[in-house]
C-alpha cells in the first residue's frame, strides 16, 4: 500500500492553518525539514510519527495515509456502482449516489454526481426541481469552485450555476457564465491536439480523422434533435423524415466507403430512436428506427477494427462501449428493467430485432 504521509502532513497542517515554522517548532526540527517532508523528499524520523499524529489529532493510520487510501477505494467503488446503474436503473443509481453523498459529503466527484442526479442530469432540467434544491446545489458549486482543481468538475459547477440562473429567469446572466468559462468549438482539446502535429505527418492524419468522426457523432446528434423537435411536424412525419435521412446516409457510405457517413447515420438514428422511445413514439416507430440504427452500428463496428482513428473516436465512452459499441447498445436495451425500454421487451417484434443483431 502506497504511503502518502507527505501529502497528509501538508493537508493536515493546512486544514489547521498551521505554518511550516509553527510545525517545525512543535516537532523541534528545522523549517527546511518540514518543507522536505511535504515535498516527499524525506520522511519524518520514526520517533516523530506518534507526536505528529497527536499534534494533528489523528490516528497513525490516517497520518500514514492508510485510512485515506481505504476511503478513496470506497469512493471509487461508489462511483463505479453509480455509473453501472445510471443507464439501466435510474432509481437504483439515485439510491447509490444519495447514500454516497451522505457517507462522503466532501468528495468532489461524489458531490458532482449527486448534484446532477437530483438536478435531472445535464439536459431537460425541470426549473422547479432546480429551484427546490437551489441552496444545496449552490453550496456544492461553491465547494467545488473553491477547492477542486479538476476542470471538468469545475465546469460542471459553472453549468449548474447557469441553469439555476436560467430557472430564475436570469437567462442573460446564465449565458454570460457559458461565454466566460467555456471554450468555443475551435478551442477544444481535439482541435488543439490536431494542431500539435505538422500536417505532413501520420500523427496529424490520425487526429484529423479521429476529430472528424467525433464531430460527426456530435453533429448528427444535433441533426436528430433538430428533426425530432421540429414543431411543424407530427411524430409520424418526423419518423418518416428520419428514416429517409438514415437511408441517404447509409447509401452515401455504400457508394463512397467513407466511414464518416456511417458515423453520421449511427449517431443520428440513435438519437431519433431514443427520442421516439421516450417522447411519444409508437412501438412500431421505435422498432423501425432501432432496426436501422442497429444496422448502422453493426456496419460501424465491423469497420472499427480496420480504422484506428474510428476505433479511438470512442475513447470518451465507457469501457464496455469502447470494446464493442453494437454489443453495448444491445446490452443496454436487453437489460432494461423498467420504463418504456422494459415494457418494449414484452413486444415480440422488438425482441426479434434485438435477436437479429445479437453479438456472439
Amino acid at each position: 500500500m502506497k504511503m502518502t504521509i507527505s501529502a497528509n502532513i501538508k493537508r493536515l497542517r493546512t486544514a489547521k492553518s498551521i505554518t511550516q515554522e509553527e510545525l517545525s517548532e512543535a516537532m523541534n526540527v528545522t523549517c527546511a525539514a518540514v518543507s522536505k517532508w511535504e515535498r516527499g523528499e524525506t520522511y519524518p524520523d520514526i520517533t516523530l510519527l506518534q507526536p505528529l499524529a497527536y499534534y494533528f489529532g489523528v490516528s497513525l493510520d490516517e497520518l500514514m495515509g492508510y485510512d485515506q487510501e481505504r476511503i478513496q477505494a470506497e469512493i471509487e467503488e461508489v462511483v463505479a456502482l453509480y455509473r453501472e446503474y445510471w443507464k439501466s436503473d435510474y432509481k437504483k443509481a439515485r439510491e447509490i449516489i444519495v447514500k454516497g453523498y451522505h457517507d462522503f459529503p466532501n468528495d468532489y466527484l461524489i458531490m458532482h454526481y449527486y448534484m446532477w442526479n437530483l438536478g435531472g442530469d445535464m439536459a431537460d432540467n425541470d426549473p422547479e426541481v432546480l429551484l427546490e434544491h437551489k441552496e444545496e446545489f449552490l453550496a456544492i458549486c461553491a465547494k467545488i469552485l473553491d477547492g477542486c482543481t479538476e476542470e471538468s468538475l469545475r465546469l460542471g459547477a459553472h453549468n449548474m450555476r447557469a441553469k439555476i440562473l436560467h430557472a430564475e429567469g436570469r437567462t442573460t446572466e446564465a449565458l454570460a457564465i457559458y461565454q466566460t468559462n467555456f471554450t468555443d468549438w475551435f478551442g477544444t482539446r481535439g482541435q488543439k491536439t490536431e494542431q500539435l502535429f505538422a500536417k505532413d505527418t501520420g500523427e496529424y492524419y490520425f487526429h484529423v480523422r479521429k476529430n472528424m468522426y467525433e464531430l460527426a457523432d456530435f453533429a448528427a446528434d444535433k441533426l436528430g434533435r433538430s428533426v425530432f423537435f421540429d414543431p411543424t411536424c407530427s411524430i409520424k412525419e418526423k419518423t418518416e423524415r428520419a428514416l429517409q435521412c438514415g437511408d441517404l446516409l447509409l447509401d452515401a457510405f455504400e457508394q463512397s466507403g467513407e466511414a464518416f457517413f456511417l458515423m453520421l447515420a449511427s449517431s443520428f438514428l440513435g438519437r431519433m430512436e431514443n427520442d421516439l422511445n421516450y417522447r411519444g413514439g409508437s412501438d412500431e416507430q421505435v422498432i423501425a428506427m432501432m432496426d436501422k440504427n442497429l444496422y448502422a452500428k453493426k456496419m460501424l463496428e465491423e469497420l472499427r477494427g480496420k480504422d484506428e482513428p474510428l476505433y479511438h473516436a470512442y475513447d470518451g465512452y465507457s469501457t464496455e462501449a469502447q470494446e464493442n459499441f453494437l454489443k453495448y447498445t444491445l446490452s443496454c436495451r436487453a437489460r432494461a428493467s423498467g420504463g418504456r425500454r422494459g415494457a418494449l421487451l414484452n413486444n415480440p417484434d422488438y425482441k426479434a430485432v434485438l435477436e437479429k443483431y445479437k453479438c456472439d
